[in-house]
């Protein structure tokens, strides 16, 4: 996962998603760096519109865990008020991160 990370790093700051780049944020991170994941991942994004790939990426997941969090402490009728500003938040959130 922390290959995929560093290549969405990369391409937030307009770096180019290359083997020795990535290399280099892995390893920055602390984690050891995999030769062959990292390869197989420059190759896997060749052909792919990163910028495309986050725009379609489903949303739902990352604001699941706050709605399942307020669905333990709330009644149900306030976790449907809610939930659209926890959506919200994370479509916020996602857009600070991707541009």
């Amino acid at each position: 996962m922390e290959y995929v990370y560093a290549a969405l790093l990369l391409h937030k700051l307009d770096k180019e998603v290359n083997e020795a780049n990535l290399s280099s944020v892995v390893k920055a991170s602390g984690a050891e760096v995999n030769e062959a994941q990292v390869k197989s991942l420059v190759a896997a994004l060749a052909d792919v519109d990163i910028n495309e790939a986050v725009k379609a990426a489903p949303v739902a997941v990352a604001a699941a865990a706050p709605a399942a969090d307020a669905a333990a402490d709330a009644p149900a009728k306030e976790e449907k008020k809610e939930e659209p500003k926890n959506e919200e938040a994370a479509m916020e959130g996602l857009s600070s991160l991707f541009g």
